[in-house]
């Protein structure tokens, strides 16, 4: 409850504490969050960071595909939700900025201002799609860059939250492109490199040897990029490694096994225990921090 927003107000800010790990040796594994309650689910697990995957959140909140449907406003209003919930960094996809470099600008304030710890801007043409789907295209090297230099402006300006670009041009232009893309991201001043769906071990491997700066691979199951073992992405040189879909597939395979049991008339196996279910989502912390309060009347 209230301890939560307490904490956070004496900790260094989000983007302090993002770059203090990425900073750290070792590769960093990020699972992706969708709604407060999928963050906290990941932060109790003991993992030091999180990313609000645009996918999972146009998913659960909307029931929509990850083709540009949600808003700038339902994004960092889910956003703002979840970063109440932690006191782990959580990295925000921005998707392309919402707009000209003067919407990108106003984007990343608005996610820092949420508490976010990084804001991810990619370079696709909007509306823009999963990168791990058919159909995508980029705009132009000029465009690109311009959407990432904005974002920089407005870190440089005084929002206080990193900025990690994201190019998605290995689909329609082929990996050397992607390569030029990720190259002059960095030389703008990008935090964090994001070279989506590399379609080989070598490209990984190539895109870790030839361009300086922090990675961040994006282990997608079942997706364009071959699923490699934590310890292979760290011996590549990735500093992060995201698992996008794997909590948003797993809670959805999970209800739809109780479904298909509940329609039989059966009782479904798996469901946590109330009790335990009612602790994740606070209830001990409420009826603690209530009872302050009644005391103070007797």
């Amino acid at each position: 409850m209230g301890d939560s927003a307490g904490l956070q107000s004496r900790l260094p800010s989000p983007r302090a504490r993002l770059r203090d790990l990425l900073d750290a040796p070792g590769l960093l594994t990020m699972p992706c969050c969708f709604d407060a309650l999928s963050a906290r689910l990941i932060e109790r697990a003991g993992f030091p960071l999180t990313f609000m995957s645009g996918f999972a959140v146009s998913a659960a909140r909307a029931g929509l595909p990850d083709t540009g449907l949600l808003s700038y406003g339902e994004m960092v209003d889910q956003g703002r939700q979840i970063c109440d919930a932690v006191s782990i960094p959580v990295i925000g996809d921005a998707d392309t900025g919402y707009g000209n470099p003067v919407n990108v600008k106003r984007t990343v304030r608005g996610y820092a201002a949420a508490g976010f710890a990084c804001a991810m801007i990619e370079d696709q043409v909007a509306p823009k799609r999963c990168g791990h789907t058919r159909g995508k295209e980029v705009v132009s090297r000029d465009e690109a860059c311009r959407r990432i230099r904005a974002a920089v402006d407005a870190r440089e300006e005084g929002a206080d939250v990193l900025i990690m670009a994201r190019t998605d041009a290995r689909f329609g232009h082929g990996f050397e492109e992607a390569l030029w893309r990720v190259r002059a991201f960095a030389d703008l001043g990008a935090d964090i490199l994001f070279l989506e769906a590399p379609q080989s071990e070598a490209e990984m491997k190539r895109f870790c040897a030839e361009v300086t700066g922090v990675k961040m691979a994006n282990m997608v199951e079942g997706g364009d990029t071959p699923m490699l073992s934590p310890n292979r992405l760290n011996e590549i040189g990735f500093s992060i490694a995201a698992y996008p879909l794997t909590l948003l597939s797993s809670a959805v395979r999970g209800m739809m096994d109780a479904l298909k049991s509940l329609r039989i008339g059966e009782s479904p196996d798996g469901p946590l225990p109330f009790e335990q279910l009612r602790e994740i989502v606070g209830f001990p912390e409420y009826d603690s921090e209530l009872g302050r309060y009644d005391s103070e009347q007797e």
